[in-house]
Parts: C-alpha cells; sequence; structure tokens
C-alpha cells in the first residue's frame, strides 16, 4: 500500500516530480514468513529501497543462553526450515570442536549423505517456486514430485520431515534402518532422471528468459561487501565454497566429486543456473557417499557422552556451507551446561541486506523477479 506521496515543485510554483512510498508487504511471496519491503517510487521505477526485518524474531540467540548441549539442537534446526538437518550440523560441530570431540567414520559420511539430500530438498523448493512467482505454474508440481521422493528416504531414517532432530553432539541419533541405502540409491536416481525435465520446463521458457536475463545483476564488489553467499555469490563469480575451500565432515575427500557451480552474469537467470547445477552435484555427491557407506564396516555412529555434557570454558566458531549460503554458529563457554553465548550467522540476513543497494534504479515489475531469485526464508533472516 501507499505511505505518502512527496511532490518537488519547480520554478513558477510547476510540479516536477512525484515519489511515492510504497509498502510491499508485510508479507511473503510463499506466505509462510513475513519480509516488509519500503520502496520509494518514481513512477515506474525504484528510487530508494529498505528491507524492514524482524516481524518473525524470536529470540532464539537468547533462548540458546537457558537451554542445555543437547536441547538447543532442537532450536537450531529451525531459523531455515527448508535446510534443518544442516542447521543441526553446524551447531553440534560447534560443540564437538569444544570438546574435541572425534565422531565415528560412519557417523561423518552418514552426515556428508544427509546434508546433500537436505540440499536438494531446499532447491528444488526454490526451483518450483521461482518460476511461480513470475507466473508460471507448472514447475512447482514436477519439483514437488521430486521433493517427495526424497522426504520419504529422510522421514524414514530420521522421523520428521522438516526438523529432522537427527544429529547428536558425538554424531547421529541412531543407523540406518535395514535398507535404507537402497532406498536412497532409488530416490536419488528417480530425481536425477527427472530435473533434466524441469530444468527444460524453466530454462526453456521464453517468458522465464525474457523475465530473468540481465534483471537483477548483482557486482562481486557488492556481494562481497554485504557477505552474500551461497548461489547468489556464485552467481555473479565469487568462486567461494566451504565445502571447497575450508573442507569438513567427508568433503575433503569428495574433491574429484564436487564441482562448485559459477557463473560471470550475476542476473536472475544466472542465480537460477547456479541452483540447476548444484542440485545436480548434490545429487552425486550423495551417490558417492553411498558407495563409500557401503565399502564402510558395521559400526557405531555416535560417541557415549556424560549425562551432564559441559563444554570447556573457551570460545569457537564453526561455519558450513548451507543449501543458501554461510551458516555460522560463535559458542563462548563458561564451563557450564549451557552455553554462555551462540551468537548465529544466517546466509538469508546478508543476502538480503543487499537488496537495498540492488534495487534502486530497477522497475517495480522487476521487483518480484529479483526478489524470488534471491531465495530467501524469513525465519534465517529473523532467528
Amino acid at each position: 500500500m501507499a505511505e505518502t506521496a512527496h511532490t518537488t515543485v519547480g520554478i513558477g510554483g510547476a510540479a516536477e516530480s512525484t515519489d511515492m512510498v510504497l509498502n510491499i508487504g508485510p508479507q511473503h511471496p510463499a506466505t509462510h514468513g513475513v519480509l516488509r519491503l519500503r520502496l520509494t517510487l518514481d513512477g515506474e521505477r525504484i528510487s530508494r529501497a529498505e528491507p524492514v526485518v524482524g516481524y518473525m524474531h524470536r529470540g532464539v540467540e537468547k533462548l540458546f543462553e537457558a537451554r542445555d548441549y543437547r536441547q538447543i539442537i532442537v532450536l537450531a534446526n529451525r531459523h531455515d526450515w527448508l535446510s534443518a538437518f544442516s542447521n543441526e550440523l553446524g551447531v553440534v560441530l560447534a560443540v564437538e570442536r569444544m570438546l574435541g570431540m572425534e565422531v565415528p567414520e560412519r557417523a561423518v559420511w552418514l552426515r556428508t549423505l544427509l546434508a546433500e539430500l537436505n540440499r536438494v530438498l531446499n532447491h528444488l523448493m526454490f526451483l518450483g517456486s521461482y518460476p511461480l512467482e513470475l507466473g508460471g505454474i507448472t514447475p512447482i508440481f514436477y519439483s514437488f514430485t521430486e521433493r517427495e521422493s526424497l522426504q520419504q528416504v529422510m522421514e524414514e531414517v530420521s522421523g520428521g520431515r522438516m526438523h529432522y532432530m537427527f544429529n547428536r553432539v558425538g554424531g547421529l541419533k541412531e543407523d540406518l534402518p535395514a535398507g535404507w541405502t537402497g532406498r536412497a540409491r532409488q530416490a536419488v536416481a528417480a530425481v536425477r532422471t527427472r530435473l533434466a525435465q524441469l530444468d527444460d520446463l524453466v530454462l526453456g521458457n521464453e517468458v522465464f528468459l525474457a523475465r530473468t536475463t540481465g534483471v537483477g545483476v548483482l557486482s562481486p564488489e557488492l556481494a562481497c561487501a554485504y557477505g552474500v553467499s551461497g548461489p547468489i555469490a556464485r552467481a555473479r563469480g565469487v568462486d567461494f565454497d566451504l565445502r571447497r575451500d575450508e573442507p569438513y565432515l567427508a568433503y575433503g575427500e569428495l574433491r574429484d566429486v564436487l564441482r562448485v557451480a559459477t557463473r560471470e552474469a550475476g542476473d536472475c537467470r544466472a542465480r537460477m543456473e547456479v541452483l540447476f547445477e548444484q542440485t545436480a552435484n548434490a545429487l552425486d555427491l550423495a551417490d558417492a557417499c553411498l558407495d563409500r557407506l557401503a565399502e564402510l564396516p558395521p559400526g557405531p555412529v555416535n560417541q557415549r557422552l556424560p549425562k551432564v555434557l559441559k563444554a570447556p570454558e573457551g570460545a569457537t566458531y564453526a561455519w558450513t556451507e548451507n543449501p543458501l549460503g554461510v551458516n555460522g554458529y560463535y559458542l563462548v563457554s563458561k564451563g557450564e551446561k549451557t552455553p554462555y553465548r551462540l551468537k548465529l550467522r544466517t546466509a538469508s540476513y546478508n543476502n538480503i541486506s543487499v537488496l537495498g543497494e540492488l534495487l534502486p534504479g530497477t522497475l517495480v515489475a522487476d521487483m518480484v523477479a529479483i526478489l524470488g531469485s534471491f531465495f530467501f526464508i524469513v525465519g534465517d533472516i529473523d532467528k
């Protein structure tokens, strides 16, 4: 809705131009979160943009201080509800680093596998929902069919469809159900077979290409200044991926399989192309993890922990390459069973912050295409 209009009066009292302040929101294209954009318009062109966040703020960083190291996992996995497994992973890696704890090899490979399956689930949501925001309804039916194939195996192994709660300090909750790896292979193969169809349906569509090519171009300097990461940064040539550049879990042994997708255009189309390429590579990584698990002998997937778990006094920072970008946890301990401080660095917050610089000069009609191509989760912004 329009808030107010400002008229500039020129020589002789004639009105030269009128600027309108327009609120986009507070809302979200898929209505599962709340984001507000306060735009100042000069006709159909945006002259100023201010992302207004905080409508979903839950104070999770303060809640971390009142929960022990087992309980904080359930809070950590919810800020990006499409990347719950990856969210859990970051916080348990931070606690394990504080404890100097070694995780069983089987758990390391299982974590890597499940993180990549979670990455595919995240990307398929945006591969289907972004065209929906530009008027294309068909892709979301394709992407949700593929998501369901993977959701079934993730639900079978963890018991949850969104908030898996499968990570534990020292490993994982439990070992795999009998025959699960075979069903996971089938799901990965099914998604890979039909991903090309979804690619043709979206990137082969003339209307989609017209709405996204050359629109919302992000410069590398702006991306680095705002800490933009993930597919959005790599679509503008910022070749940075923690899985390759600072390997964790089993990614150091998967260098031959891991491919970091990049583009130079930096527009909405490039961001979508990177997302497609990352999804295909995540499926390859999942297959490689399944191959490695088949070679491993049976063994434990977690460490035995004391009844009361206390981290030694000190501080550490653990960051991971989440589906939407860099996710980090800064953990400070005073030697108690609860964190003294746990600061959360989310990908979506930094990615959305750059909109204030990117949107001015663009048309209102292009704003929808740009906003949708930033692949954000509002809970990941507001924490």
